[in-house]
């Protein structure tokens, strides 16, 4: 997953967001990759935080206390999502994960998307198992991070599979660097790692951040405060330039 798995995904065996509206419309999105054009740009700059804090230290996951922690002094309340197994290469929604045990505690966010799911027939966020690969890790803790209103995720290896994390404390966003040139650099990593519509991805990532959008079919231009965020697309909606 390249720019991804710099931050996340790490084996550790060690340890068992023409318009010129800034506001999101609440009308829900029924597809995975509506999902994705809504919170990637915005969740790929808070994984960008989430990794700056927490540095390379080995992570440690307490179930009774319902933390991760890396390292002696960083500890996190966590939520949940589901696990991955290498073997099989399949999913399994940790409301689905009889054997676990998990507290109810820990798995808010995952059936706060259960619902999601089945409130609008997305069979990613209310089927209990099914084939998945690890680069689709990241996809659903994108959604994640969108729809729960998380700080970051986390994929937590473990050898044998994977457990996928939401983590949302004040410390994370403590450390957030809102900068203008931020979007020159995060929005082309999102799009060099997921299929997505880019005009609709950029628009909704400017929109999060507070930006007024003015947009034709192939060009948008976005302002917030003295800062002018330019781009053009082709006829296919991809990004060809971007500029500040």
């Amino acid at each position: 997953m390249g720019f991804l798995d710099k931050l996340f995904g790490k084996n550790n065996t060690k340890n068992a967001e023409a318009s010129t509206t800034t506001k999101e419309v609440p009308t829900p999105i029924l597809t995975e990759e509506g999902l994705l054009e809504q919170y990637g740009g915005i969740a790929l700059e808070k994984q960008l935080d989430f990794g700056e804090l927490i540095g390379d230290n080995n992570w440690n996951v307490d179930m009774t206390a319902g933390t991760i922690s890396f390292g002696d002094s960083l500890s996190f309340p966590l939520q949940v999502l589901g696990t991955f197994s290498h073997s099989s290469e399949t999913w399994l929604w940790a409301w689905a994960n009889q054997q676990s045990d998990l507290p109810d505690s820990i798995q808010q966010n995952a059936l706060q998307l259960k619902k999601y799911g089945e409130d609008n027939e997305i069979d990613l966020l209310r089927n209990p198992r099914f084939d998945f690969s690890t680069n689709e890790l990241h996809l659903m803790g994108i959604i994640a991070t969108g729809l729960c209103h998380a700080d970051a995720y986390y994929i937590a290896d473990y050898g044998q599979g994977a457990m996928l994390l939401t983590v949302t404390d004040s410390r994370i966003k403590e450390v957030r660097h809102d900068i203008h040139d931020r979007v020159r650099f995060v929005f082309p990593q999102l799009i060099s790692q997921f299929e997505m519509n880019h005009q609709n991805a950029l628009v909704s990532y400017l929109r999060i951040k507070g930006y007024t959008i003015q947009e034709t079919k192939t060009s948008l231009m976005a302002t917030k405060d003295n800062d002018t965020i330019q781009a053009e697309f082709d006829e296919l909606s991809r990004l060809t330039n971007l500029k500040g």
